[in-house]
């Protein structure tokens, strides 16, 4: 039977979990920092947040505008040697410590480095939800190794067009385009993996072939953590579904005694 807390939980994790933010400032980067916490808050609370890097490097400079304005306490670690082990290793020291601790349901890990693929794989050993969050260049080792792997690409902050000049057909003179919608020149829109959506619906539908929104969703997620609609265009994963009328049928059934309704799909 699915229950009120279910519904709430289809496209989006308990908002009451206890979160502890790391950031590798040498892998993240401060742009996505507006978008990158109101992704964590869709996930939980997050109780600790912490950069760890060498702040007083003139690379560092855009964490350390950002920093006060979202509470974020930085990790200082001087670069005594080149390379960035160090700020790795501290780091993963602390996310232990803060393991220890038994204070918090799950780790957000904010770095496109695959040198904390094993400290992700501990985390959940002990039962912890780890959030990754990185660039689409990071290592699919460490995506896997998340129970769930956001792309910042798609949390950075949309930048409308510009108006363009265009020659009026009835003279020399010239007129502006009318604006356009606002896009976003740094996300990227990945082709519709058709097959593996099909088949995902089809694992996780019941015997009538109907399939609640929030099983399918998870079920995408566990087989693949890095899978996000937002690639493909779309907000949310009900939108993406319900876009696609050529491949779902989609119906919407009311929870037994409550007022809340829920998104069920079937391929065609």
């Amino acid at each position: 039977m699915v229950t009120p807390r279910l519904v709430a939980k289809i496209e989006s994790e308990d908002p009451s979990q206890r979160l502890a933010v790391l950031i590798d400032a040498d892998n993240a980067q401060a742009a996505v920092i507006e978008g990158l916490m109101a992704e964590i808050a869709k996930y939980g609370e997050a109780i600790v947040k912490r950069i760890y890097g060498d702040f007083t490097s003139p690379q560092s400079a855009p964490w350390k505008k950002v920093l006060q304005k979202y509470a974020i306490k930085p990790m200082q670690q001087f670069a005594y040697t080149t390379g960035k082990n160090a700020t790795d290793s501290t780091l993963i020291i602390d996310a232990m410590d803060l393991l220890y601790t038994r204070k918090f349901d799950g780790f957000c890990l904010v770095s496109s480095d695959s040198d904390f693929t094993g400290l992700a794989t501990r985390l959940r050993e002990e039962g912890l939800v780890v959030y990754g969050f990185g660039e689409r260049k990071t290592p699919e080792a460490f995506r896997n190794a998340c129970q769930k792997f956001v792309f910042t690409e798609v949390l950075r902050p949309i930048v409308p067009d510009q108006p363009t000049k265009e020659v009026s057909s009835e003279g020399s003179g010239s007129k502006t385009a009318e604006n356009k919608p606002p896009t976003d020149s740094n996300r990227m829109v990945q082709e519709f993996p058709k097959a593996f959506i099909l088949d995902a619906l089809e694992k996780s539908s019941d015997e009538t072939g109907w399939a609640q929104l929030g099983t399918f969703g998870s079920y995408l997620t566990k087989l693949q953590p890095d899978f996000d609609s937002r690639l493909f265009g779309f907000k949310k994963l009900s939108d993406l579904v319900k876009s696609k009328r050529d491949l779902f049928v989609t119906e919407e059934r009311q929870v037994p005694n409550t007022d809340h309704k829920v998104l069920y799909i079937k391929a065609k």
